[in-house]
C-alpha cells in the first residue's frame, strides 16, 4: 500500500453530483450504464460509464445524487468517453457496485473535503 501525504490527496477533485440521464450501454465489456451527472454551474455537466447494473437501473438513477473524481483524464469506454468516475465500493458478495451518495441532499459541485 502506497502511503501519500494530505497535499497529495488534496489533488484528486471529488465532488457531489446529480444523475440527469441515463442509457444502457449494451456495447461495454461487462454490463454497464452511461451517465450525464450535473455538478452545477462551475463544472456542468460530465458522463460517466458505471458497471452499476446489478442494483441500480435507468430509472432509479435519474435524480440521484452521488459522489464522483471530476478532474482524471476522460477515458475511452468502447465508444464512449467517460469523464468522471463515479465512486462506488463493492457489495457483501464482490461481484456487484454500491454507490457512494451523500447522506441529504447537497449542493452541486460542492466538493467533498
Amino acid at each position: 500500500m502506497v502511503i501519500t501525504d494530505f497535499d497529495s490527496f488534496m489533488k484528486i477533485d471529488i465532488r457531489v453530483g446529480e444523475i440527469v440521464r441515463v442509457e444502457p450501454y449494451p456495447e461495454a465489456k461487462k454490463p454497464a450504464l452511461k451517465l450525464w451527472i450535473d455538478f452545477g454551474p462551475e463544472l456542468g455537466e460530465r458522463k460517466s460509464s458505471a458497471q452499476i447494473t446489478k442494483y441500480y437501473s435507468p430509472e432509479t438513477l435519474v435524480g440521484r445524487q452521488i459522489i464522483a473524481v471530476v478532474n482524471f483524464k476522460p477515458r475511452q469506454i468502447g465508444k464512449f468517453i467517460s469523464e468522471v468516475l463515479v465512486l462506488g465500493v463493492p457489495d457483501g458478495e464482490g461481484d456487484g457496485v454500491i454507490l457512494v451518495e451523500p447522506e441529504a441532499e447537497a449542493l452541486l459541485g460542492g466538493r467533498v473535503h
